[in-house]
């Protein structure tokens, strides 16, 4: 990032999750010195600890662990928020909503700290729900947020503290970008639990058919709903340009290879040498018909387009949870 020198504070809220220790490593990859992250989850938990960044637990739904966090930085990327796939959002929207707190009282340290640049990780849960109601969906442009009719809950958080972020441009002359992610996937991340999207649920359903003998899987719907998948590599090779950029609006940062569930399934049975039965539930959280991003004008701003097609990147993602899910088989 040209915006930065290696030597100035950058925060990274969330860094113990998943975007999060992924968006570390590269800056450490890229020589930046001087990085704190910041998570409530105990330091045992993150998905990475990374050595020469000051790590600190901190609850920053706070607004004092805030200001703790944004102490001396030049730029705060801001990760986190209580989320999950759509089997959390959809039961779950109070907490999502709760995420607010996040975002407000971390932008309102960054100003004061004296921040040049805050990002915010934004989703595309704040489209309009009726643009996406069939699986042969349109792509969705940033312009299609609006009239608002988003995921109820997460997807209100979302859309509001983007709004959040324009009026502190406004008002306060501090610099902030916002990223639409588009279903975010790769090792080093939730798998089981209740909180995993549907990449990473997939493929631990799959190895565990595998290593148990039992053919068998269950899919949320229909298996027609369609998605795009972002691999992790892309979101933040993208987020760090969008960072550095002159882009003040929201931005898609997403793939645009369309799938449906029962294709993704197909990917991940290929990968595993191994055909399930089917059992479809279609009773269970499901979401939209169908999201796919378009990325026209990520194109025309950035020039950024991503570099890993899914089935490329969800092999990586495969192995890694396949050594997880497999140590605890052979540990039992």
């Amino acid at each position: 990032m040209n915006c930065f020198e290696e030597k100035e504070l950058i925060v990274v809220a969330g860094g113990g999750g998943f975007i999060g220790g992924h968006m570390i490593a590269e800056l450490l990859s890229r020589g930046f010195k001087n990085i704190r992250a910041a998570d409530i989850r105990p330091k045992n938990t993150w998905y990475q600890v990374h050595p020469g960044v000051e790590n600190l637990e901190l609850d920053l739904s706070q607004k004092e662990a805030c200001a703790v966090a944004c102490d001396g930085a030049a730029l705060v990327i801001n990760l986190a928020c209580d989320m999950g796939g759509m089997g959390f959002i959809e039961t779950h929207k109070a907490e999502c909503m709760l995420s607010v707190l996040i975002n407000t009282h971390l932008i309102i340290a960054a100003r004061d700290a004296g921040a040049r640049r805050y990002f915010f990780s934004s989703s595309a849960c704040v489209y309009n729900a009726s643009k996406q109601d069939r699986p042969d969906v349109t792509s969705l442009k940033e312009a299609d947020a609006y009239p608002a009719m988003p995921e109820d809950g997460y997807g209100w958080e979302k859309l509001f503290s983007e709004r959040m972020c324009r009026h502190f441009m406004e008002d306060f002359g501090l610099q902030t970008r916002v990223g639409r992610y588009h279903n975010v996937y790769g090792p080093n991340g939730t798998y089981d639990g209740g909180r995993e999207k549907a990449p990473a649920a997939i493929c631990r359903k799959v190895i565990t058919a595998k290593l148990t003998g039992k053919h068998e899987i269950e899919i949320w719907g229909d298996g027609n709903q369609t998605r795009s998948f972002l691999d992790v590599r892309d979101c933040v090779e993208g987020t760090l340009l969008l960072i550095d950029s002159d882009v003040a609006e929201p931005i898609n940062i997403g793939s645009e290879e369309l799938v449906t569930i029962n294709q993704l399934v197909d990917i991940v049975e290929g990968f595993a040498d191994i055909k399930l039965v089917r059992r479809y539930n279609l009773d269970a959280p499901k979401g939209v018909r169908g999201r796919n991003s378009d990325n026209t004008m990520v194109k025309k701003s950035l020039g950024w387009s991503p570099a890993f097609r899914l089935e490329e990147g969800l092999l990586d993602t495969y192995r890694w949870i396949y050594e997880q899910v497999s140590q605890g088989y052979s540990n039992r």
